[in-house]
């Protein structure tokens, strides 16, 4: 085989493994070592956090979204974590403390300047009260019962953090977005299968909780806080668990701008990760580095297999390989034509 060659399968093999025979191995390692969560009926104290930033739109509607949970008042807090924001949105927070004291209990932090989420969660959970803290953004708004369905699982000794599952609409009263259901419902199954066997890799941002005592001050630059608090319960030994009835929901973007630019900062965030934690690159410390890598890294070298293997194949133009090179012209063709067509109109504003 020529190192051509070499490359060529080098590259198809890796994108394979990533997006099919990593979950099929996943598969059967749930079917032979799955790890049930001893749920129960508990009712520990809960702080909702929610960082904001000039939200003051929609920060009304998320208030009553959390007021209207069903969990007991008395144990519920919320924390509205202010980044420095310059509209109406604390003031709004104020006048809400005023005119609903009957409810959970209500903290507004604030700080003189706009210097990231991190930092204003970081703020909120140094005056949190709760057991267990739920994190959730100003944006989606909850079910009803979602932060019962996430407590459920705490019940479990060896469960330290909780996924919710994000829903997305196309429009108001939907079931869910049509051109994106392939898409969720593999990334829906993989998370699955990966909190059935050990771990998530990270949760999902809209609704997630962690018990208290594993959290630790995140580094005020991070972009995936919904990655490293979930992985910091990991590394101290406990579960990170998907709970498919803690559901946040929220309508999808159809602006091409704004999805771009949610993966540059989805895929930023994943780089800032593996370059700034090392306990990541552990074997001891990351008990389910197999995953990780398979999933997450794996992902982020997926880009450049494709184009070694496209690469190679301009030099592979015989046989197989021939057909195999048009095969990809005619695949990333489809993709240009699909992108230039694609209609920028966002349901938010519809």
């Amino acid at each position: 085989m020529s190192v051509v060659e070499f490359v060529f399968w080098l590259s198809f093999f890796v994108i394979i493994y990533t997006y099919i025979g990593y979950p099929l191995l996943l598969s059967a390692w749930r079917s032979l070592a799955r790890k049930r969560v001893r749920k129960g009926e508990i009712l520990p104290s809960v702080s909702v956090i929610v960082a904001v930033y000039n939200e003051e739109g929609i920060i009304e509607r998320k208030l009553k979204n959390l007021f209207d949970l069903d969990y007991p008042a008395s144990l519920l807090e919320i924390i509205v974590s202010s980044d420095g924001s310059t509209d109406q949105t604390e003031a709004k927070v104020g006048r809400w403390q005023e005119q609903h004291s009957n409810g959970p209990s209500l903290l507004l932090q604030t700080a003189p300047a706009h210097v990231g989420k991190a930092a204003a969660l970081n703020r909120a959970v140094a005056h949190a009260r709760g057991e267990i803290l739920v994190f959730a953004d100003a944006r989606q708004w909850l079910d009803r019962q979602a932060v019962a369905a996430l407590v459920a699982n705490f019940a479990d000794d060896r469960i330290g953090a909780v996924s919710g599952e994000l829903i997305l609409m196309d429009r108001p009263g939907g079931d869910g977005a049509a051109g994106m259901g392939l898409y969720w419902r593999y990334e829906k199954w993989l998370r699955k299968m990966e909190s059935d066997v050990d771990s998530m890799l990270g949760a999902t941002g809209a609704i997630y909780a962690v018990r208290k005592g594993l959290y630790d001050p995140i580094p005020a630059e991070t972009i995936l806080d919904d990655v490293l608090i979930p992985m910091q319960a990991v590394f101290k030994g406990y579960r990170t668990v998907f709970e498919p009835k803690a559901l946040a929901y929220d309508f999808v973007t159809r602006r091409t701008e704004n999805e771009f630019t949610r993966k540059v900062r989805t895929l930023s965030g994943n780089y800032q990760l593996l370059w700034q934690i090392g306990a990541l690159w552990s074997w001891r410390r990351n008990r389910i580095f197999f995953q990780y890598f398979s999933h997450k890294v794996a992902r982020l070298v997926v880009p450049f297999m494709l184009m070694l293997l496209l690469f190679s194949n301009l030099f592979l133009m015989h046989g197989f390989y021939f057909v195999f090179f048009w095969l990809q012209v005619v695949w990333y063709g489809l993709a240009v034509l699909g992108g230039m067509s694609h209609g920028k109109v966002d349901p938010e504003t519809t």
